[in-house]
Formats: C-alpha cells, sequence, structure tokens
C-alpha cells in the first residue's frame, strides 16, 4: 500500500497466506483484518476498494492487515468455495492479534462475507469490537447474524450485488445500511467518498477504546 508496508506470510490451513500489513505512526488502537472480493473474479488484497478501506484504518490509528486467500497471489492453497476462505481469516487474525488487542474485521463484497463470518466464529471473549462490510455480498452468499453496530455501506446503483439483497438481508435485524446515491459496485470515481464514510462512521469516539498513553 505505501513505502512502510510489510510484506509477510501467515500459517494458514492450506499453506502460507500472503499478507500485507501496515501499522499506524503512533499506538495502535488495535488489529483490523480485511478480507477481499471473489477470487474467482480477480479479487486480490490489491484490490482499489480494500486499500482505500484499509488506508482509512490505517489513518484512523488501526494496524492494517490485508491478505490474500488460498490460491491467490503467493498464498498457497486453492479455491474451496467460501469455507476454507473463512478458515484463512480466521488464521490471519490468530497470528496477527493478541486476545488483548482490540479487533476489528472488515470485507468487501464476498471478502464482507468472509469478515461476517469469521467474526461470527470467534469466542466470544476473542470477539471483534467492530464490523464493516462493503457492498458485501447478500445474495450469493448467505451472512450471519451481525452485531447491531455493524457499518454496511453499499451503493445505489451496485450491479453485482444489488442494493435489494442487502436491505433484505439487513430488515429482520433492524439493521442500518449506508447508501451512497449513483455509486456502483466498484465504487468508480467515489473512493474519496468512501474512505471519508468510513472514517466518519468508525471514529475512535464511536466506542473503540483509545491505548493508554506511552510512558
Amino acid at each position: 500500500m505505501n513505502s512502510h508496508t510489510q510484506m509477510t506470510t501467515c500459517h494458514g490451513p492450506a499453506g502460507p497466506l500472503e499478507c500485507a500489513v501496515d501499522a499506524p505512526a503512533g499506538a495502535a488502537i488495535g488489529v483490523a483484518v480485511v478480507c477481499h472480493p471473489h477470487p474467482q473474479f480477480g479479487g486480490t488484497m490489491d484490490n482499489k476498494v480494500v486499500q482505500t478501506v484499509a488506508r482509512a484504518l490505517l489513518a484512523l490509528g488501526w494496524t492494517t492487515v490485508r491478505f490474500n486467500f488460498r490460491g491467490v497471489g503467493a498464498s498457497a492453497g486453492s479455491w474451496d468455495d467460501g469455507r476454507g476462505e473463512v478458515e484463512d481469516a480466521l488464521a490471519v487474525v490468530a497470528q496477527h492479534r493478541t486476545v488483548s488487542q482490540p479487533l476489528l474485521m472488515a470485507g468487501f463484497s464476498f471478502g464482507g462475507f468472509v469478515a461476517a463470518e469469521a467474526a461470527s466464529r470467534l469466542p466470544e471473549a476473542q470477539r471483534a469490537q467492530r464490523l464493516l462490510l462493503v457492498g458485501p455480498s447478500t445474495e450469493k452468499q448467505q451472512l450471519p447474524l451481525v452485531p447491531e453496530d455493524t457499518v454496511v455501506i453499499h451503493g445505489e446503483s451496485d450491479e453485482v450485488v444489488p442494493l435489494s439483497a442487502t436491505l433484505a438481508w439487513a430488515r429482520p435485524q433492524s439493521l442500518s445500511v449506508i447508501v451512497l446515491p449513483g455509486v456502483g459496485h466498484f465504487f468508480h470515481g467515489q473512493l474519496g467518498w468512501l474512505k471519508r464514510v468510513v472514517t466518519q462512521q468508525l471514529q475512535p469516539s464511536a466506542g473503540i477504546p483509545l491505548p493508554p498513553p506511552s510512558s
């Protein structure tokens, strides 16, 4: 993402997973794991929406971790229809976050499904403090119920995941959905808008405790 990005690997269920880690200049609020879109349609951790989300979270003080699912880039393994990809995300969380650190799970499109499903599988003592879903894949994947403070952002003109599908998923949960008028699935020409919305919604004052000052 920038000259300070640390490229590393972590131990995944199907072999090594390629990761990109960015740390804030000061003390980190916690660890944010960002999941990329569908691997079979060109999704990687370098997707522009994924990078935009990661930049916003980094600016807010999170250590951000992007990673390639199994079979993508330098990650070992092969496509596993979503099952193994959720396990990949959990492996990345386990390696990059200690239990005492706040955790934010984020994902775009198919990665939104993975982030939500992985967050739902964490033990209560290791639960994510926040969940961010951008254009989540609510039509082709079955997303779990999510916490009421989950941030969901969807383009009004999404041509891949209809807004109606995300509203139908959110409605029974009384879950708010932030709709960006006229915006399509890939946020073409609107990445700055997306970054501003993510930043506004996830300010530390929105419930994330700041780390104690360094002595």
